[in-house]
C-alpha cells in the first residue's frame, strides 16, 4: 500500500514537472532547491479530515519587487482535490520593500486514505531576463472514513469458496482485436470530422465577428450552465474567443495554451488593456475545465456577456481603422489627381 502511494505521487510530480517545462520551454528555466530573497510557504487549515470535509489550502510566495513572479497554471497541480472555491494572486507589500501574494483554495475528496498535496512550481523571472523554478514544500493530508470503529460496521457474512474457472485467452485476444479495431475507427471518424469542420471554417468568408456572434447564439441554446454541464460550457466559449482572436488578428490561437497565448499576447496585436481581464477570463475558465471546478449561474452569464463585449468591441476598433485608412487612401488620390490636373492646366 505504502509503494503505492510513493509511485502515485512520483508520478504526480513528473506529470508537473512536464507541465511546467513545456508552458516556459522557450526560456529554459533552471529547477533550484532556494533562491535567495524568495521564500514559499504552503499550508492547510486541517491535516487529517474526514470525506467531505472542506480544506483550506494556501500557497504565500515573499519575494523581491525587482522579481516578476509567473504564477503557474491554475487547478493541475492540486493532486486528487476537486476545487470547490479559490482566490488568487493577492498581492500586498512589506514594510521591507519585499511583495507577499497568496492564493487560496478550497478542496475536497470523497475517497479515504494518506494524500499529498504536490509541490507547487513557482517560476521567477529576473530582471537580467533569466527564469528560475522553485518547488514549495509538499502538504500531507489524511483523509479518515466516516466509520472509524468496527462497531460502526454491519455484520458482514463470510465468503463463499470462489470458484475457478478455466483459463482460455482465445475469447481475450479477440475481444482485445474488437476494441482495438473500434478505437482505431472512432480516431478516424472523429479526425476526418475535425478536418472536415477546419475546411469549412476556412471557406466561411464572412467577417469574423458574423461567425462569432452565430456560433454564440448557438451555444447560448444549449443550455448547457442551465443543466451543469460547465466544462462543455467554457470549452466552447473559450474556443468561440480563440478563433476569432485567431481570425482577426491571422495568428494560430486555437492551438496555444493559456500560457503561451499571453507570452505572444503582443506580437499577435492584441490591445493592451484588455491583458488582465483575459488573464483572469481563461485562468477561470482553465479551472472549470481541467479543475472540475463547479462556478455560479451568475458567474456563466457574465463570462457570456463579457466574450460578446470584447467581440463588438474589436468589431468596432477594426471597422475604425478600415473608415480611417479609406479616408486617407480617398485624401491621399483626390491630392494627386489635383497636382496632375494643375500641372496638365500650366
Amino acid at each position: 500500500m505504502q509503494f503505492k502511494k510513493i509511485v502515485r505521487y512520483v508520478k504526480i510530480v513528473a506529470i508537473l514537472s512536464l507541465l511546467w517545462s513545456v508552458a516556459l520551454e522557450q526560456d529554459k528555466p533552471d529547477t533550484v532547491s532556494n533562491i535567495q530573497g524568495i521564500e514559499i510557504e504552503t499550508s492547510v487549515d486541517k491535516a487529517e479530515v474526514y470525506i467531505g470535509d472542506l480544506v483550506n489550502y494556501t500557497v504565500t510566495v515573499i519575494y523581491d519587487s525587482i522579481v516578476e513572479l509567473l504564477p503557474p497554471p491554475l487547478g493541475a497541480n492540486l493532486g486528487s482535490f476537486d476545487v470547490k472555491d479559490y482566490e488568487t494572486d493577492i498581492v500586498t507589500k512589506l514594510p521591507d520593500g519585499r511583495l507577499k501574494s497568496q492564493s487560496h483554495f478550497v478542496l475536497s475528496t470523497f475517497t479515504t486514505g494518506e494524500y499529498i498535496i504536490p509541490p507547487v512550481p513557482m517560476a521567477f523571472q529576473f530582471p537580467d531576463g533569466n527564469r528560475k523554478i522553485l518547488l514549495s514544500e509538499s502538504v500531507p493530508i489524511t483523509v479518515n472514513s466516516l466509520l472509524l470503529n468496527d462497531s460502526d460496521s454491519a455484520d458482514i457474512r463470510p465468503l463463499k469458496a470462489q470458484f475457478e474457472f478455466e483459463r482460455s485467452y482465445t475469447k481475450i485476444y479477440i475481444l482485445g482485436a474488437v476494441i482495438l479495431l473500434i478505437i482505431v475507427a472512432l480516431a478516424y471518424y472523429f479526425w476526418s470530422k475535425s478536418r472536415r469542420r477546419r475546411e469549412v471554417e476556412q471557406l466561411d468568408l464572412r467577417p469574423a465577428w458574423e461567425i462569432a456572434f452565430e456560433k454564440l447564439a448557438k451555444l447560448e441554446q444549449k443550455k448547457y450552465a442551465d443543466e451543469g454541464q460547465f466544462k462543455e460550457y467554457y470549452l466552447e466559449l473559450t474556443e468561440i474567443l480563440r478563433s476569432y482572436f485567431g481570425r482577426m488578428f491571422a495568428a494560430n490561437v486555437s492551438d496555444m495554451t493559456t500560457d503561451e497565448f499571453f507570452d505572444k499576447y503582443e506580437s499577435i496585436g492584441m490591445p493592451d488593456d484588455l491583458r488582465e481581464n483575459l488573464r483572469e477570463f481563461f485562468n477561470h475558465a482553465d479551472l472549470v475545465k481541467f479543475a472540475r471546478f463547479n462556478p455560479e449561474s451568475e458567474r456563466c452569464q457574465s463570462d457570456f456577456t463579457y466574450t460578446h463585449d470584447i467581440i463588438e468591441r474589436l468589431r468596432k476598433d477594426f471597422q475604425l481603422k478600415a473608415e480611417m485608412e479609406a479616408r486617407i487612401q480617398g485624401q491621399t488620390t483626390y491630392a494627386a489627381s489635383s497636382r496632375i490636373t494643375k500641372g496638365g492646366g500650366a
